[in-house]
């Protein structure tokens, strides 16, 4: 069983002398010695560091209270979500899935071990109440993969208490500062470590800095870079199930999906097409269960607006009953696919595309040109589309109309984000205008298969003996909003015609 934790830290340059007196920070009334602790701690990686690379921290530390796994990773410069597992001899099952999207089946090996006599005080307030735990770390950092150094340092870390203002490490901050105690140069003991360690030939050597885009070709590869990125970095938030996650892995597909279609001049499809294929089975399964949950919490609130003289039979239980009946998928199912060479293989399908990328003739051509022409041949087909739906009677067949001009409102929408960087603000007012197309659009499809339910719901109530009034008076309610939509798109789509050039 792992538990996570929220760690919002600062780390300081010591130079022997020990910790300044610390009273004098404003709120606190006691500074408590905690005693000396001796911690031993082997930090894991891939021999080429990827985790590292990351910013993410695998170790198994003896010593101290929270002996045990632990993995961080980054939230913010000085904030952390640290999962912690119990003491063990080998990595938990748990800890391993969460750093599979980077791992993936390379093997984990020792790369440094930290040995540390940790200094602790507690910065306690009037009422005892504990506000941060300050120490003074003696480290001894021993290269154990990929170079045989070693070095030592000591420094001052500063751990905001649970449910603290992160203002008071501010004044922690100020009473240091003017002690002549200034921040640390590395965000961890790692990086430090890794860094001053290395072999001669990589020291000092730093990472280069990210090409500026200048063709059409590589404002797009930097648009499915981060989509990649998304989806890796969003990997173990889904499997710790972290609100909203499944959802933006889910766009992450979709965009890149996206950007094959619209960008068939810039990379070759032949290459591309599977991977959208396989994107789009990923999606699916993230999909399985949301799409349902977004209709029962639709379902769910119209109900609970109604009066209790307008709720007639059990309505309540029938849509709990019909919903966990239709829900198809499940946490074991996500993370089976997401533990599955399928997946596995997508993500290095992946790294391969942008690292090679199947360019064509128009990759080289001038963003604003072959970008800006892109756009506007996906908001064409976007207004053909919302169109030819305006010139449909109110029915089934507008209905479906809307639902593609939907589909392509969002793919405008997507090729608009890419081209932001390279056409500025006109890209800007169309992303934005999409977004709105898209939301009146998506609540006009939301209402039709809302109104699908309500028809299912009220024959399993009928079959069952009970009132179908409330499903009925919900139908009615379903059908007025949509045809609200439907009154809302001309002068809407209007207004985004006319703002929206590109």
């Amino acid at each position: 069983m792992a538990d996570t934790k929220r760690e919002i830290e600062r780390k300081y340059e010591s130079d022997d002398s020990g910790l300044p007196d610390l009273t004098g920070v404003a709120g606190v009334a006691t500074v408590v010695d905690k005693g000396v602790a001796q911690l031993d701690a082997t930090y894991y990686d891939t021999p080429d560091e990827r985790l590292a690379a990351s910013s993410i921290t695998l170790r198994r530390r003896t010593g101290g209270a929270d002996a045990g796994w632990h993995l961080k990773f980054p939230v913010a410069r000085g904030v952390r979500d640290e999962i912690q597992a119990p003491l063990s001899d080998h990595l938990p099952r748990t800890l391993a899935g969460l750093v599979r999207s980077r791992v993936r089946e390379t093997e984990l090996v020792p790369v440094v071990r930290l040995r540390s006599d940790r200094d602790v005080r507690d910065l306690v307030d009037a009422e005892g109440r504990l506000l941060a735990e300050v120490s003074v770390d003696a480290v001894r950092a021993e290269r154990l993969h990929g170079g045989g150094g070693t070095v030592q340092w000591t420094e001052i870390e500063v751990e905001l208490a649970d449910g603290n203002d992160p203002v008071f490490l501010d004044k922690v901050e100020k009473r240091l500062r003017k002690a002549g105690v200034r921040p640390s140069s590395s965000a961890s003991k790692l990086q430090r470590a890794l860094e001053e360690t290395a072999p001669k030939k990589k020291r000092g050597k730093k990472a280069r800095a990210a090409k500026e885009p200048t063709t059409a070709g590589d404002h797009v590869l930097a648009y499915l870079r981060a989509q990649r990125d998304a989806i890796v970095e969003l990997d173990p938030a889904v499997r710790r199930d972290v609100y909203d996650s499944v959802h933006r892995m889910r766009v992450a597909t979709r965009r890149m999906r996206s950007a094959f279609r619209s960008y068939g001049k810039v990379l070759d499809r032949e290459v591309t097409d599977p991977i959208g294929e396989e994107l789009k089975w990923l999606a699916g399964e993230l999909g399985v269960d949301r799409d349902q949950e977004v209709l029962t919490e639709r379902l769910t609130a119209a109900i609970g607006e109604l009066p209790r003289t307008l709720l007639s039979g059990p309505v309540r239980t029938r849509l709990r009953t019909w919903s966990n009946a239709r829900r198809g998928g499940s946490r074991r199912r996500l993370m089976n696919v997401l533990d599955g060479k399928r997946y596995l293989q997508l993500l290095d399908t992946l790294d391969a595309l942008v690292a090679e990328p199947p360019l064509l003739k128009a990759a080289a051509g001038q963003p604003e040109k072959v970008i800006g022409k892109v756009v506007r041949t996906d908001f064409a087909k976007l207004s053909r589309l919302v169109e030819h739906a305006l010139e449909l009677e109110p029915g089934a067949d507008r209905d479906l109309a809307l639902h593609e001009a939907r589909k392509k409102a969002k793919r405008t929408r997507y090729a608009a984000e890419s081209a932001v960087p390279a056409l500025g603000d006109r890209a800007g007012k169309l992303v934005k205008s999409m977004k709105s197309l898209q939301n009146l659009l998506g609540d006009h499809q939301d209402s039709v298969m809302t109104r699908e339910a309500l028809r299912e719901l009220a024959r399993q109530a009928h079959a069952a003996g009970e009132s179908a009034f409330t499903y009925g008076l919900l139908y009615g309610r379903e059908e007025q909003r949509a045809a609200a939509d439907e009154a809302a798109l001309p002068q809407a789509w209007a207004e985004m015609k006319a703002g929206s050039a590109v």
